[in-house]
């Protein structure tokens, strides 16, 4: 029997099954659906700018 591993979204912050890994980072696929469909000027998106950030500022830590 398989077992689902579960990781935590850096987006929304919650544990989910099946996403994309960036570097070392999960982003689950609700977020990542939302992302791609959140337009420059939609209110929202610098809050995923931000949380992406992230990705990048722990790798250099």
């Amino acid at each position: 029997m398989e077992e689902s591993v579960r990781h935590c979204c850096i987006i929304c912050g919650q544990e989910k099954e099946s996403g994309i890994t960036i570097i070392s980072e999960f982003i689950c696929e609700s977020c990542e659906a939302e992302m791609v469909r959140t337009d420059v000027k939609d209110e929202k998106y610098p809050f995923f700018i931000n949380q992406l950030k992230r990705i990048w500022v722990q790798k250099d830590v």
